[in-house]
């Protein structure tokens, strides 16, 4: 059953299972709620990068940090669209648009609701991740067709003061709020890897599962250091530490597609395959996650066929952002394209 009412304590005995105990269980219900051997397969453009604001310590665009990351306007139109037909042509079925904004000014959000009309018009779901949102934004991104919007929550909210000072956690909660009372799906997750206690992780999840709906999707990124943030000297995360992050989401969320993000380039196909096992069902498909790498497409084509994992097939439609009442197995499979139209994201 899919339960809202999750205890810490219950999620804390999750994290302590004994890890292949983990996995089965959460593989279990993977294929109990999602279609086996299928990966949901998304593209992530920056639209509008760097000089953000924020001071998200883990983030090269923020313009407090000397990244020597190349600052870009708002994309035209046009441009984005040649993309989206770029990205559908390399099998992705969602198009996610993402602009370094504390929160879009109306004339620039006029514009991006432009581009989601053309990506809407090309059959690919779309998604879009602009920082805070007013009530009034998030309707008007609703009516121009959004089926999705990204507003992760990163970490716990004891640890957040410690990678976030310029917004609250409450900001975040009333963005995800506004988004879910306009009837737009909510992707939201966080990253691991920022210095945080085991502690820190059972809090971010338990969160996310006890909103008053679940997150449509979970992205769990693997913090990707660079140098120049505050965060370009953090420890590595034991890859075990992340998988189970994965297998308890799974569990924790069962309709909810998993979305194996950042950091992948630094992963092994093992430890991928290890994700795929524990519940992952979605990754970012292109050489680029906005300003950070990604494996490239022929690599992820060839790790599928090995395998024998399959895109999930383009639903068209948005899910329905009421809360569902039961297993949601996804759509049916489809194989994956070549290369020849790979897309890089900027």
């Amino acid at each position: 059953m899919l339960r809202n009412n999750w205890t810490l304590a219950e999620v804390g005995e999750l994290f302590d299972l004994p890890f292949m105990d983990l996995v089965f269980r959460a593989h279990a219900v993977h294929r109990q709620f999602q279609t086996p051997n299928t990966v949901q397969i998304s593209t992530l453009l920056s639209i509008k990068t760097g000089a953000c604001p924020e001071d998200c310590a883990y983030c090269p665009q923020s313009v407090r940090f000397d990244t020597g990351l190349e600052v870009s306007e708002l994309m035209e139109i046009e441009a984005v669209a040649a993309r989206a037909r770029a990205a559908r042509t390399s099998g992705a079925t969602r198009f996610c648009m993402g602009a370094a904004y504390r929160s879009p000014k109306q004339k620039d959000l006029r514009k991006v609701i432009a581009m989601i009309s053309e990506v809407k018009a090309l059959g690919l779901e779309t998604c879009a991740t602009l920082g805070m949102l007013t009530q009034g934004q998030a309707q008007e991104l609703k009516t121009a067709g959004l089926d999705y919007y990204n507003h992760n929550l990163d970490t716990s909210s004891q640890y957040y003061e410690k990678i976030i000072s310029t917004r609250t956690y409450q900001d975040r909660l009333d963005t995800l709020q506004a988004v879910r009372d306009a009837g737009i799906n909510v992707c939201c997750g966080g990253i691991v890897g920022m210095g945080e206690e085991p502690q820190d992780r059972v809090e971010l999840l338990h969160t996310l599962a006890t909103l008053p709906e679940h997150p449509q999707s979970v992205p769990i990124n693997q913090l990707v250091r660079v140098k120049g943030t505050p965060l370009a000297d953090a420890a590595s995360l034991d890859p075990f530490d992340f998988v189970r992050m994965i297998a308890v989401a799974r569990i924790l969320m069962p309709a909810s597609h998993v979305r194996l993000s950042a950091g992948r380039a630094q992963m092994s196909d093992e430890l991928q395959a290890l994700c795929f096992m524990a519940g992952a069902n979605s990754i970012f498909y292109g050489e680029k996650l906005l300003t950070t790498g990604n494996p490239n497409t022929d690599h992820d084509q060839r790790l599928f066929q090995r395998l024998k994992i399959v895109a999930e097939a383009p639903t068209h439609t948005a899910q329905s952002s009421g809360p569902a009442s039961g297993p949601a197995p996804g759509p049916a499979p489809q194989s994956f394209p070549h290369a020849a139209g790979a897309f890089v994201a900027s």
